[in-house]
């Protein structure tokens, strides 16, 4: 197959920001520029679909900050994966399908379990250093894992293991090309099918390209609730820029609440990692007791769902608004040196004057993984032609309404890999060209008017769209989302130029909306999902995936 697009034609100059990757500069790229295949994302998902793409073609990887900078990068835990044989296999399907509360669709599941151990041997192969002793890996258990399975590197820094590795193979094949500190500002479409997208560059400027096929591995949206684990990134502009296009989003309700991240006054809601209680970590509330035996037969290692409601009922006060403080105790693990385990952690918690083996430490649930997403195949295809989306942007029913934990980074080894599979299959042939005009910018919108809108969205989301909603708080939730949507459309007709805040302004609002609207038409409580006013599990009637297209109502189907 002959490529569409040389490293003559991509001007391979120096990378706006980087040196450590094929990075291209867009600023003098023509109209009409074309690649074989475009990736949005750099993180697992994209990553491992570029390689699974490379022997084929150029592929561009599209990325708003630099290559490491993802919410894989941040992932603290590890990755879940059976490798000790078909009954270790069928554990964790199980243990996968029980924490997804009846909505995981099994074929997925599935597939994450059966392929799982390929992808991470092949992981391994390319260079990935999972923590071992005497030559084998060790692993860990975490929440609702009937066993340990997690491995994990340098302690509490898998994530950043994995980008690193899947990187450099990237790195080493000349048909992979970076447009780091970039932003897709829209997907272009032709006769119903996506064909390229508006590239938005570090100095403003937008260029077209045109694509085989796109994929989606933008990972989730957590930056749309004022409290988060995720980096600055997870703005769900993949997601958004899906539903703009036309296509269909699924299970947008399901939002998951991590339920120890740091709290305290002015610092960001650091994640306090699930592995800390797969080490012995006990929760106590503000009167020093353990609570969770109160809640669930599995206490600490209960679903993340059922931890989180607890975490944050316990820290409720008797009047509106008050709350009281919730802690993570490690001071009773003597066993294993806390400080060597959790490096990462420890660094961060020591430049507060906080240290696991001495001190309790403050926390609160933070919005921390989206279930829902595009609406995609278990091959990454989405409801439009010529776009695949994989990892955190994509809703393949995988993770139900709750997903289990470490699940999320094996999902975008095995998925990515497969929507690229897809994309070879479907992509345009070569001998397609097509010339895309550019577009022109002019007047840009002030930057504090966007920062304001982004935090009124946010505050609204935590209040009425958090871990415990109503039919009141979604009504009025949707009332402020339509209002703040209306401000930034405003916002966007007085001025010319878009700029990469104003994209995500608007992803984060569209996103806001797909959210509240599952919420409020799901009236049970399942998994992430819970309703004060329909606390039951309804399964007559809701089990089902919903479907949210932009700008229309929410609809239900059977698994």
């Amino acid at each position: 197959m002959e490529p569409h697009l040389s490293p003559s034609n991509f001007h391979l100059t120096k990378p706006i920001r980087s040196r450590s990757f094929h990075s291209v500069s867009l600023e003098s790229m023509a109209v009409g520029t074309r690649c074989d295949f475009l990736i949005m994302g750099a993180g697992v998902a994209g990553l491992r679909a570029a390689l699974e793409l490379a022997p084929h073609g150029n592929v561009l990887v599209v990325t708003k900050e630099s290559v490491s900078e993802s919410n894989t990068h941040y992932a603290q835990g590890g990755i879940a994966v059976a490798m000790e044989g078909d009954e270790d296999i069928e554990l964790h399907l199980e243990d996968t399908i029980a924490a997804g509360d009846g909505l995981v669709h099994r074929p997925a599941a599935q597939i994450l379990v059966s392929e799982g151990p390929l992808r991470v041997e092949e992981l391994i192969d390319w260079g990935a250093h999972f923590d071992s002793k005497n030559g084998r890996l060790l692993r860990t258990r975490e929440a609702a894992h009937s066993r340990p399975r997690i491995l994990h590197a340098n302690g509490d820094a898998t994530g950043a293991e994995i980008s690193r590795s899947l990187a450099a193979m990237a790195h080493a094949q000349s048909s992979i090309h970076f447009a780091e500190w970039t932003t897709v500002a829209s997907l272009v479409t032709e006769d119903g099918r996506v064909i390229g997208a508006d590239l938005l560059d570090a100095e403003n400027r937008l260029h077209r390209l045109s694509a085989r096929s796109v994929l989606i591995a933008a990972g989730g949206a957590g930056q749309v609730y004022s409290d988060t684990t995720n980096p600055a990134v997870a703005t769900g502009d993949g997601i958004a820029l899906a539903a703009f296009a036309g296509a269909e989003l699924a299970d947008m309700e399901f939002f998951q609440f991590h339920p120890t991240a740091l709290s305290l006054p002015g610092v960001p809601r650091f994640l306090l990692s699930e592995a800390l209680r797969g080490e012995g970590a006990v929760l106590r509330n503000d009167r020093g007791e353990r609570f969770m035996e109160r809640y669930h037969p599995n206490l600490e290692l209960a679903p993340r769902d059922v931890v989180a409601r607890a975490v944050a009922r316990e820290g409720m006060g008797s009047a509106p608004g008050e709350l009281h403080p919730v802690f993570l105790d490690m001071r009773h693990v003597i066993a294993i040196d806390l400080h060597m385990r959790f490096p990462g952690i420890t660094a961060f918690l020591a430049q507060h004057a906080l240290d696991l083996h001495r001190d309790l430490i403050p926390i609160r649930p933070a919005a921390h993984y989206l279930m829902g997403g595009i609406r995609t195949s278990l091959e990454g295809r989405t409801s439009l032609q010529g776009l695949y989306a994989a990892g955190e942007a994509a809703s393949t029913g995988l993770h139900g309404a709750n997903r289990l934990a470490s699940n999320s980074l094996l999902e975008g080894l095995v998925f990515g890999a497969r929507a690229a599979q897809a994309m070879l299959v479907d992509a345009l042939p070569p001998e397609e060209p097509h010339e895309l005009s550019a577009q022109s910018m002019l007047q840009t919108p002030p930057i504090e008017e966007i920062e304001a809108l982004i935090s009124r969205l946010q505050q609204a989301m935590g209040h009425f769209a958090g871990l415990l909603r109503d039919e009141s708080l979604l009504q009025q939730g949707i009332a402020a989302q339509v209002e703040i949507q209306s401000d930034i459309d405003s916002c966007t007709r007085r001025n010319s130029k878009i700029t990469r805040r104003l994209i995500e302004a608007k992803s984060l609002a569209c996103v806001a909306g797909a959210i509240l609207r599952a919420a409020l038409a799901r009236t049970e409580s399942r998994g992430a999902h819970f309703r004060n006013d329909f606390p039951r599990r309804d399964d007559a009637q809701f089990l089902k995936h919903s479907i949210y297209r932009c700008n229309q109502s929410v609809a239900f189907e059977p698994l």
